[in-house]
């Protein structure tokens, strides 16, 4: 009998999920059905390439942030785009941000290059040592070598030293057997479930002198990833954990105490991937409904020529990046090239020019003023029921 057996009971390598409520398995069923969305949604290169850094910088962030790092999501983006300045004293920081950018490009050109790392003893301990490299550590931590001693994480004791590796290759051996050999067609779903337990389990084995919670969540990474769902989305996961610290700590904490039920931290970790899923497609949709509308836009202006029609298409895209309705004697502060085209232009110009986009239903003039009707391009949102008299 190992001393895990007696010490950590609750790392038992299996799990049942028949108990698992139907509104589990829906959420699942929908996470998966959203990742494909994400994956399949046509996108300008600028347009891609800006949400996967909003999103690798949520994701960065918050898997930094729940060990400590106080770096924001937008001075992580900003590292990304090359413009964070530090002073020498936060230097740590931005090197633990860069440990975990660059994990997650090794994973991600893994996949890209369809060598997806493999999850292994290797694999975990490697990732562990990139998470450490070149970050201060304290006394006897050695960068992706099994802990020899014992380590207390709160009240939480991780697993005995020296079963540390034994329940690695444990782990790795229960997650790439029969358990998790997904059916056709439901490998996101399978990958989902397997990545939150692989996540549960590294937390509650606890084999690394420090990084264990990084090394979790990009094992977390490099399960979903591998799998199939979209890099801004595998991120999401992390930033979930991190926006609700307290919870995961405590659904943590809850999961050895019940003996090893995975259920309620797996429902915990699902519903946040879907919340996040739901509030990525939001964006993409955002930016989807824009690049329509403009495209509306341009296309009703395609045969017109001249200063007249390229002012008014100009005033009603510019209008439409306001949100909101704009009195008549502020139209032309909405933008340079708006004040600039109606400088020398008479007030009866500018109202020529708003009642003919007004003809052409691209605007309405409201109580507070003219605002652009984007919501004519959504052809299948459902009608308002009138009130019955």
């Amino acid at each position: 009998m190992r001393t895990y057996e007696k010490t950590h009971p609750w790392l038992k390598f299996s799990a049942n999920l028949q108990s698992a409520s139907p509104r589990f398995w829906i959420t699942i069923g929908e996470c998966q059905s959203k990742c494909e969305h994400v994956s399949r949604v046509p996108l300008r290169p600028s347009t891609a390439e800006h949400l996967y850094k909003i999103f690798i910088a949520k994701g960065v962030a918050g898997t930094t942030a729940i060990e400590g790092n106080t770096l924001t999501e937008d001075q992580v983006l900003q590292h990304l785009e090359g413009r964070l300045q530090l002073p020498p004293s936060q230097a740590y920081q931005k090197q633990d941000i860069d440990n975990i950018i660059r994990c997650c490009n090794w994973i991600l050109e893994s996949v890209t290059n369809k060598r997806p790392l493999p999850l292994s003893l290797d694999t975990i301990k490697s990732i562990n040592k990139e998470v450490l490299k070149d970050l201060p550590l304290q006394n006897g931590i050695i960068p992706g070598e099994i802990r020899t001693s014992s380590v207390l994480v709160g009240a939480y004791r991780g697993a005995p030293a020296e079963d540390c590796q034994f329940l690695l290759e444990k782990l790795c051996e229960w997650l790439n057997g029969d358990d998790f050999k997904p059916a056709v067609g439901l490998e996101i779903g399978y990958a989902i479930i397997r990545a939150v337990i692989a996540h549960l389990y590294l937390a509650w084995i606890h084999p690394f002198g420090d990084g264990n919670g990084r090394t979790a969540r990009l094992i977390e990474f490099l399960i979903l990833i591998s799998s199939g769902v979209p890099a801004p989305s595998a991120h999401l996961l992390s930033n979930h954990y991190n926006l609700t610290r307290q919870e995961y700590y405590r659904q943590l904490d809850q999961a050895s105490k019940s003996g090893g039920d995975v259920i309620p931290f797996l429902l915990y970790a699902v519903q946040g991937f879907f919340d996040g899923l739901c509030g990525q497609l939001d964006i993409i949709w955002q930016q989807q409904w824009d690049i329509a509308w403009r495209n509306y836009v341009h296309e009703l202006f395609w045969e017109k020529h001249g200063q007249t029609p390229t002012r008014q298409r100009h005033l009603v895209l510019d209008l439409s990046g306001v949100g909101k309705p704009v009195p008549k004697d502020k139209i032309a502060e909405i933008s340079p090239r708006i004040a600039k085209a109606y400088a020398r232009k008479t007030l009866k110009t500018l109202s020529r020019d708003l009642n003919n986009l007004v003809n052409l239903q691209l605007i309405e003039k409201t109580e507070s003023g003219y605002r652009a009707r984007r919501e004519i391009i959504l052809a299948f949102l459902p009608p308002k029921a009138t009130e019955l008299k």
